[in-house]
């Protein structure tokens, strides 16, 4: 059974690109990647729209964290085999080497140490949702979702002070 293509397709994106592209911006910390995890989440939501129209936006915003997250997987592991390549003798190319140089961020560390539930709680009240629109988007009880984000902070606060000592 084909599913129902999604109602003014092009409104939401122009809507949404912008802010769904900010947000994976602040996992990413590269804005051509949070784009383009941002126009595979779009596409995704085009060729293959989920059974269920409803809360549209949770679903990219949900889609987009785990496309995010999923990269920055792989690209630890590349690193740790690139990384283990060189071990063998194999030389670094120019761009390990600038990437080794540049000080890796506090915050981007930090969050990467977080639950995805966390990371998704957190980065989208950065990017001004409400409660209720974070109980929506995760698909949480709204009641919950005060304690969950300030759990969610405190394990992002400890985090931060145990990687790099008194904020």
């Amino acid at each position: 059974m084909p599913r129902e293509a999604i109602r003014d397709f092009p409104a939401l994106f122009t809507t949404g690109y912008r802010r769904l592209a900010r947000l994976l911006y602040r996992v990413t910390g590269d804005f051509g990647r949070a784009e383009e995890v941002a126009s595979e989440a779009f596409w995704r939501l085009h060729s293959r729209p989920p059974a269920v129209q409803t809360n549209i936006e949770g679903w990219l915003y949900r889609t987009g964290l785990r496309l995010a997250l999923d990269q920055l997987k792989k690209d630890r592991r590349r690193a740790r085999y690139e990384a283990l390549g060189s071990v063998f003798g194999f030389a670094p190319n120019p761009h390990q080497v600038l990437e080794q140089n540049q000080e890796r961020t506090r915050v981007r560390q930090a969050l990467n140490a977080l639950k995805a539930d966390q990371i998704a709680l957190i980065l989208l009240r950065a990017e001004g949702l409400s409660y209720a629109e974070l109980a929506a988007a995760l698909r949480l009880n709204a009641a919950s979702v005060g304690t969950l984000l300030a759990r969610a902070e405190e394990a992002f606060r400890k985090e931060y002070v145990h990687r790099n000592g008194q904020p």
